[in-house]
């Protein structure tokens, strides 16, 4: 009747403001370590997968850091959420070559306003392995960009992530949960230099293997910690770029033994799925008996688990900064969490009141498309067009007339959870369904 965008039935839509929202979420502690790396490399694609698998997805943005693996999903109108996440493991399979038997154990959901809040959770640091830490909050970003950029984040998860963000943002400010500034790194960086014998990390030489944003991340800390001695080294040739930007000395393949034999603390930050060996790390700490600690936190991880069973070296990873975090404030933590549960109840009300502006969009096309259709059949049985604007220009006041009771009705019922109410209500009079 109306030509307009159809959409599903204004009676089959979730009530839940955040209708549609999905996250499938793995802890990396939960999977081998060689699924976390395939699933890491599979990343900058799965997303485009997604969409490409299914029409019932309409947009998705992937988050993989050190601690955990999660993929959020904008499902279509008309489909249930939970329905749809079948498919999503069925495209991680394909992706990644991670069995789908392996995935469906280790894979939790969430759908609707719990998706939200479990988002705007993780932004503020609060399911981190150092809680409050900062750090994830420019991960969060950086994944909403990287589906940007793919154009696989729908309208609902863009703003979603930039609620999250701004959520995070006003923990930040309102709490002191992040007041110490400890973060996943910086505990790593302390078990690295802890320990009789063991150098204060002003005075250590560091190896960073990568320079990506993580390795920018451990390059920060060490500068703002007074380290002096920093060599990075990059397989792929940025090295130089990098230090220009940040500080330390760039490695060439033939300096890296070198260095790394006089390494007080050697940090994988690549991620490039080349790991060092026992063999290659053995050689090149020949002839010294200085102890080495190993940072291994990037999700596709540097370095083989059993380099930690060389003399003198210590393997520390994500494992080590659980058992070394500090504790947060239980206050803080409260509080916290209390904002956080406010910013999701604010982010579901904003959909509402965005499902129901579509409803008022669509009446008002409506009825514009009636008058529309009445004001070319005046203009082809008059000769007079000034009076024909006439008869326009007065039946556009009268519709504006009549949309104004409808149209704060809509958002009174969409401030009170009913906006559904509305929808049908559309559909049942006028035959317009809104998308």
């Amino acid at each position: 009747m109306s030509g307009l965008p159809h959409a599903a039935a204004p009676g089959r839509r979730n009530a839940d403001g955040c209708a549609g929202l999905l996250v499938l979420m793995a802890k990396c502690r939960d999977l081998d370590m060689d699924s976390v790396a395939r699933l890491h490399a599979a990343s900058s694609q799965l997303s485009r997968n997604i969409l490409a698998a299914s029409a019932a997805i309409a947009g998705a943005v992937v988050l993989s850091t050190c601690h955990r693996f999660e993929i959020f999903c904008d499902v279509m109108p008309g489909t249930d959420p939970g329905a749809a996440r079948p498919g999503i493991l069925d495209s991680l399979t394909r992706s990644s070559g991670v069995p789908r038997s392996s995935l469906s154990s280790r894979f939790e959901y969430k759908s609707g306003q719990s998706a939200a809040e479990h988002l705007m959770a993780v932004a503020c640091g609060l399911e981190s392995a150092v809680v409050g830490e900062r750090e994830i909050t420019g991960q969060v970003r950086r994944a909403l960009s990287e589906a940007q950029k793919a154009g696989t984040a729908s309208g609902q998860l863009t703003r979603l992530f930039q609620a999250a963000a701004r959520t995070a943002k006003e923990v930040g400010a309102r709490t002191s949960l992040s007041a110490a500034g400890r973060s996943i790194a910086s505990v790593a960086l302390e078990v690295a230099t802890t320990g009789h014998g063991r150098p204060a990390i002003s005075d250590a030489a560091v190896v960073v293997l990568g320079t990506g944003s993580y390795a920018g991340c451990i390059t920060r800390l060490l500068k703002d910690k007074q380290c002096s001695h920093i060599s990075v080294f990059s397989r792929s040739g940025r090295a130089e770029a990098f230090v220009a930007v940040r500080g330390g000395t760039a490695l060439t393949p033939m300096e890296l033994p070198a260095a790394v034999r006089q390494a007080d603390i050697l940090v994988g930050c690549s991620g490039s799925g080349t790991r060092i060996g026992v063999s290659g790390l053995m050689r090149w700490r020949q002839e010294t008996r200085r102890p080495l600690a190993v940072v291994d936190l990037a999700p596709g991880h540097d370095f083989e688990p059993h380099v930690a069973d060389l003399e003198g070296i210590e393997l520390i990873t994500l494992e080590s900064v659980y058992v070394n975090a500090p504790g947060a404030d239980a206050d803080a933590l409260h509080q916290a969490r209390m904002l956080v549960r406010q910013a999701a109840r604010r982010f579901e009300e904003q959909q509402r009141l965005r499902s129901a502006d579509l409803g008022i969009v669509a009446l008002r096309q409506h009825l514009h498309q009636v008058l529309d259709a009445e004001m070319d059949r005046v203009r082809n049985q008059r000769e007079r067009a000034a009076a024909a604007e006439e008869v326009n220009i007065a039946l556009r006041r009268i519709v504006r007339q009549l949309l104004h009771t409808p149209t704060v009705r809509a958002r009174e019922l969409a401030a009170e959870g009913r906006q559904d109410d509305y929808l049908a209500a559309l559909d049942a009079l006028f035959g317009i369904r809104a998308p």
